[in-house]
């Protein structure tokens, strides 16, 4: 199906919850955010209904996002479930790996056909600091795990944040020399508890090229523009929300935890698919579609529109 704007969707962010076991910094307040009301959450069936009416109306695939995904109670079932609507072509699933160790593998078996690992920082110290309560050992369990249950060409995740991070800009790029992976930078949106940051937090992705002249262009894959090391196993993606708008070529919608219909990260429309069967449901994300925005407005002052935070809406 194709918004007003011409542009074909086919592809659904689907949150399953909106907990998590870490409070980034970027993301949540030290204390955490208040927790929506248990009944508010979708059910497994609910969520896999919701996303057949997007397949039935073009979505070919699906990201299992959070909060974190993995403290979802029966989120292998989902998967499963998830993958065995006909038309699903791409089942991912994006995690911060800290209880992917156990999970790598029943995950694999039920379907999934890629992960992104979400991992801002390769140093102990600074990753607890950035998380507040996770442990990069944990992550890198994670990461073993998902290459031995067969998950290649993982995606690692990095959200760079001038003043943070970005003194590992390197560190992270050497990761490729050696490893399959593609090493994503994601430049940090004005939305949440970081929308008041020191605008000098906000890097674009084009400091990364600047601090590594010796990346080659390789193409592009969705959003993220594509570079690699010469001689190196794996690849770097800059994806850049703030500095290059790729709304043009946006091809997904979201759906939350609660259940709405999300037709942009950024705006603050939201369409109720909970309670709707059958063609009634197909109908609603049909209309949801309709109302796509062109673009977002990040660049205006106070930054995103949406009226949640991240982990509300889906990472």
């Amino acid at each position: 199906m194709e918004d007003t704007f011409g542009r074909t969707i086919t592809y659904l962010r689907l949150s399953v919850t909106d907990l998590c076991n870490y409070r980034c910094c970027y993301c949540m307040a030290p204390e955490g955010v208040e927790k929506i009301a248990h009944g508010a959450v979708c059910s497994l069936e609910e969520l896999r209904d919701m996303t057949a009416a997007a397949v039935a109306c073009g979505v070919r695939k699906v990201r299992i996002t959070g909060g974190e995904p993995l403290v979802r109670r029966g989120i292998v079932e989902l998967c499963r479930m998830v993958k065995e609507i006909p038309g699903v072509k791409e089942l991912c699933l994006t995690t911060n790996g800290s209880l992917l160790g156990p999970l790598a593998l029943p995950l694999r078996e039920a379907g999934v056909d890629r992960l992104n690992i979400s991992v801002d920082t390769l140093r102990p110290d600074r990753f607890r600091t950035i998380t507040r309560l996770g442990e990069l050992s944990q992550v890198w369990e994670g990461i073993r795990a998902a290459e031995a249950a067969g998950f290649s060409q993982l995606k690692l995740n990095c959200v760079l944040m001038g003043g943070v991070n970005d003194d590992e800009i390197e560190d992270f790029v050497n990761l490729t020399k050696t490893h399959s992976w593609q090493v994503r930078f994601i430049e940090l949106m004005p939305m949440g508890v970081c929308a008041g940051w020191d605008r000098h937090t906000f890097l674009p992705v084009e400091t990364v090229r600047q601090r590594c002249s010796e990346l080659e262009p390789v193409g592009a894959e969705g959003v993220a523009s594509c570079y690699r090391l010469p001689g190196a196993a794996g690849t770097v993606g800059l994806i850049a929300p703030m500095s290059h708008v790729f709304c043009g070529d946006c091809s997904r919608i979201r759906i939350t935890a609660d259940g709405k219909l999300k037709p942009c990260l950024h705006s603050g429309e939201e369409i109720p698919l909970r309670g709707l069967t059958g063609a009634d449901l197909v109908q609603a994300v049909r209309q949801g579609i309709a109302r796509k925005p062109e673009r977002h407005h990040l660049e205006r002052r106070g930054g995103s529109e949406a009226r949640r935070s991240m982990n509300e809406i889906g990472g």
